[in-house]
């Protein structure tokens, strides 16, 4: 293993969707992906981020699919290896109430993990899985010079519209189609945020030729907007509000709590003791 190639972590374009609502959730504000983003973690744990960093939104996050995809760890140097992303603040197994079930009178949870490339605190978690998403000061950033050229922050509907020509490279889009779609496509995502289901809508039933795939993605935005949905109500009771909040999973055990309950992730009896906490924002 002392010989082992960092870039040989990126994953293939194939990697598991996970079902819709489930999977990999990426984190707002994150600093530019850097050849020393993840030099503070061990050799296994920095591996296995640079394989999950460089994963699509929804990809399968469970030990097994990523055993299975990468070459160099089986299932339980993964899970060691999630332990160790999550004690230092990258990731986060969470539990979100589902709206899917709300017509029927049904609870539903999906189980998402939440990644970020910045090391976080768990007061930053426990703010933003509540809901206070806190907003992040680049210059404070460790490892992040000030007179350093920023990349502009793109918005959830501009990545999933470049994502589109990775599942079917009938709908490759140029910057400036995106550019362009950006703001439809947004309205598309405020009715119906699941990122999956988006890119299930564009992709489904393709012709065997696609002319121009910015005009046929905007058809398309247009003929399949969802409807608009009830929106949650600030005025509803404590209790009806606490069904909307997130439940942190132990990421070695899967018991759940509040985010505040499990520091690191790892619930008390999983968590060692000489967890290893780098520098976060």
């Amino acid at each position: 293993m002392a010989t082992e190639d960092l870039s040989s972590a990126l994953p293939s374009p194939a990697h598991p969707l996970a079902n819709p609502g489930y999977g990999k959730r990426g984190t707002p504000d994150q600093v530019p992906l850097r050849r020393d983003s993840f030099a503070h973690l061990p050799l296994r744990a920095r591996y296995l981020a640079g394989f999950i960093d460089a994963l699509p939104e929804h990809a399968a996050m469970d030990a097994k699919t990523l055993a299975k995809e990468q070459p160099l760890y089986g299932q339980a140097a993964v899970r060691s290896a999630l332990n160790e992303l999550s004690a230092t603040g990258h990731l986060r197994r969470v539990r979100c109430l589902s709206d899917l079930g709300a017509e029927s009178g049904t609870t539903r949870w999906v189980f998402r993990t939440y990644w970020s490339r910045t090391a976080r605190t768990n007061e930053w978690w426990t703010r933003f899985l509540s809901g206070d998403v806190p907003e992040l000061e680049l210059e404070s950033a460790p490892g992040l010079r000030p007179a350093e050229p920023q990349q502009p922050v793109r918005s959830d509907a501009y990545r999933c519209l470049t994502q589109l020509g990775l599942r079917d490279p009938r709908l490759i889009l140029s910057a400036a189609d995106c550019a362009a779609l950006e703001e439809v496509a947004t309205e598309w995502l405020a009715r119906e945020p699941d990122p999956q289901l988006f890119t299930q809508a564009m992709t489904a039933g393709l012709p065997d030729v696609v002319h121009s795939p910015r005009a046929f993605v905007a058809r398309r935005l247009r003929d399949k907007l969802p409807p608009e949905r009830p929106r949650f109500d600030p005025t509803q009771t404590p209790h009806q509000a606490e069904r909307h909040r997130n439940l942190v999973e132990c990421t070695e055990c899967g018991v759940p709590g509040r985010p505040e309950a499990i520091p690191d992730g790892l619930c008390r009896a999983c968590r060692p003791a000489n967890v290893r906490t780098p520098a976060r924002i």
